[in-house]
This record gives C-alpha cells, sequence and structure tokens, in this order.
C-alpha cells in the first residue's frame, strides 16, 4: 500500500451540542508528517477522532487522497480507511508478547510473512531483545516503541498519533520523537500527530497547525511558526518571547527602549501601520554585551546546560529575556549589558504589553 495524502476542507464537529472543532482546513501530503499543537481542550483530540472515522462532522469533508472519507451525514467504515492509530495509554495487550502484540492486526498474512514483518519492525524500532517480553516489563519508552510497531505492521496509508509521548519525561519524549519520525519517513507513510508540546512537535513534524478554542490558527512549519507568527496567539504559544512597546520613526525605523532597529535589516518584516506598536523579542534577540550602554538588571536566572536563561527588567520595569553562554554566570540582582541583534522581528499593532 502506499502513502495517502491528508486534506481537510473547512471541517467542524459538534459533540453535545457544543462546538469543538471550528472550520480547520490544512493538507498533509503524502509521506509528510503533519502535528496539531494545543493546550488541553482545543479540540486537536477530536479532529484526529474525526480524521480516524470515529467522530462525525457536522460542516466540511475530510479526504484521502481524492477520495471523500467523511461528509456531514456520511463517513466511510474505520476500517475501510487503512488508517492506524496509537493512543496515549500504549493500550497493549497485557497477556500477549511483544512479538505477539506486533502481530495482532496482521493475523490474516501468512506466518512466514507475518514473523518477516514483526523482525522488520522489531529492528526498525531496536527492540529485537524485548520480542519474548510482556508489557509489564517495559519501560514506558519501550511500550511506545511497540505500540507504534504494532500499528504500522498492518501497513497503513494514514497513522494517527494522539499525544504518544506524554506520558514519558521530556528528553526521552523529544529523543523518541526524532527516532520515530526516521521509522515513518523510512516506511514513507503519511502522519499526523496531537500534541500540547512544543519541542516535540519541532523534532518530529514537517508542519504544525496551532489551535486554540477549536480553531486553526496557523499552519506552517516550526521555524515560520517561531519567527513569523501570525498572531499574537500563536506568538505567546511558540517558544519563549516578551512584548515591548516601539514607536515608528519614519518608514523604516522603530525607536525601542533598547535602542533604534533599522527594519531595513530584519528578513521579511512587516511594519503595521499603526504608530505606536508592539514587538515580539525572543531570547535569542537579546544579546549578552558588557560594553553595551543599555543595562538591565537580572531578576530571574535558568540555568539550560550550555545557556543561561535570563529573566532581565529595564529601568521602565519591562522585562526581557535573554540567552547567554553558561561561562557568562552573573547573579540575580546585577546589572547586565545587552543590545538588540534581530534578523526575524514581529510587530503587532495596538496590542497592550503583558
Amino acid at each position: 500500500m502506499t502513502a495517502k495524502a491528508v486534506r481537510l476542507e473547512g471541517v467542524s464537529v459538534h459533540l453535545g451540542g457544543q462546538l469543538i472543532v471550528d472550520s480547520i482546513s490544512f493538507h498533509v501530503p503524502a509521506g509528510g508528517i503533519g502535528c496539531l499543537l494545543g493546550a488541553s481542550g482545543c479540540g486537536k483530540t477530536t479532529l484526529l477522532r474525526a480524521i480516524a472515522g470515529f467522530e462525525a462532522l457536522s460542516a466540511g469533508k475530510i479526504l484521502l487522497d481524492d477520495t471523500e472519507v467523511s461528509v456531514p451525514g456520511q463517513s466511510l467504515a474505520i476500517e475501510k480507511r487503512r488508517v492506524g492509530m496509537v493512543f496515549q495509554d500504549h493500550a497493549l495487550f497485557p497477556h500477549l508478547s511483544v512479538a505477539e502484540n506486533i502481530a495482532f492486526g496482521i493475523q490474516s498474512v501468512a506466518l512466514a510473512a507475518r514473523n518477516a514483518r514483526v523482525a522488520e519492525l522489531a529492528s526498525l524500532l531496536e527492540i529485537e531483545d524485548l520480542l519474548n517480553a510482556y508489557p509489564h516489563r517495559l519501560s514506558g519508552g519501550q511500550q511506545q516503541r511497540v505500540a507504534i510497531a504494532r500499528a504500522l505492521a498492518p501497513r497503513p496509508e494514514v497513522l494517527l498519533l494522539d499525544e504518544p509521548f506524554s506520558s514519558l519525561d521530556v528528553e526521552l519524549r523529544e529523543t523518541l520523537a526524532r527516532e520515530i519520525r526516521q521509522v515513518l519517513k523510512q516506511e514513507g507513510i503519511t502522519a499526523i500527530l496531537v500534541s500540547h508540546n512544543q519541542f516535540e512537535a519541532f523534532a518530529m513534524a514537517d508542519e504544525i497547525g496551532v489551535i486554540k478554542g477549536g480553531r486553526l490558527l496557523q499552519w506552517d512549519n516550526a521555524f515560520n511558526l517561531y519567527h513569523t507568527p501570525s498572531s499574537l496567539a500563536v506568538a505567546d504559544f511558540i517558544g519563549e518571547g516578551v512584548l515591548i512597546a516601539g514607536h515608528k520613526v519614519g518608514d523604516h525605523a522603530v525607536e525601542t527602549e533598547l535602542g533604534i532597529i533599522d527594519t531595513r535589516q530584519i528578513q521579511d518584516f512587516n511594519l503595521p501601520d499603526s504608530e505606536d506598536i508592539s514587538l515580539l523579542l525572543r531570547p535569542d534577540d537579546v544579546f549578552h554585551d558588557d560594553a553595551s550602554p543599555i543595562k538591565a538588571r537580572i531578576v530571574e536566572k535558568a540555568f539550560r546546560g550550555a545557556v543561561f536563561l535570563y529573566t532581565l527588567q529595564l529601568a521602565s520595569g519591562t522585562r526581557v529575556l535573554s540567552l547567554a553562554p553558561s561561562h557568562h554566570d552573573h547573579a540575580i540582582g546585577e546589572p547586565m549589558g545587552i543590545r538588540l541583534d534581530v534578523e526575524h522581528l514581529v510587530a503587532f499593532p495596538r496590542l497592550p504589553l503583558v
């Protein structure tokens, strides 16, 4: 079987009379990996279940390649969609070995081919030495590998993953997400992941949709979501950053408390029409510079191995974030010299500072 593209056009879903998913459209090409990213209760899991066929549509349509599989009042049976699903709780069969769990969905396949497929997936997911073990003997990461192998065994055309790494610690989540991405790309399977963790999404997905209140705010790659968010809501959810006040000076400059920014030096920057604007600064826009005349007081610091993340308070009381190499270890309360070094900048008109 070959992978299929997934397309949603104006999809809405009501549950219990309440609108949960509101007019969402996006496209994941065959062999691509998409992610639905948002906080709990935003509608992303309901949308995933609609793609699988578990939830009916109240508007719009879902297509696999050019075939409509869901429209209001009509839905292709779940078993006919060739869509695999990996759930948050792994849902492994406790009385079956790892090998038997993986082979569960391919019982109709000849024994030799079935065993070959199990061995192939065990090798891909690096669980060959666990094939005779039972789920209760496995770690959370091992159980998730088995669950994914089981979902891949029937060679689905689309694989849906509902918060598959949420029970794992943060470091393991990102590592496993990268590894599963490699497996999916090797298998050539279209996949859609649901997550509330942006770093997990960055590690795994080609494109990411940020969802809030049942609406899709932006569908884009991770780089663009971080550097050119389409709205304050996206900017607030993706990455860390703060808003500072800015005032337009002519057509190509913005005056801020941290100096004047020449917007002609910034990639893809669109200056709003408003005279008074709010600028989104990321921690990597604010550089530590002992020689700078601009000083800010350190109010918080977080050690992140190679870098410190400093929270700095400017003279006005506004706080900004700055990343500095970890050998620049300054104490809370100290003044620190900073300068702007902005390659990407996002501005919003007339927004209150937060």
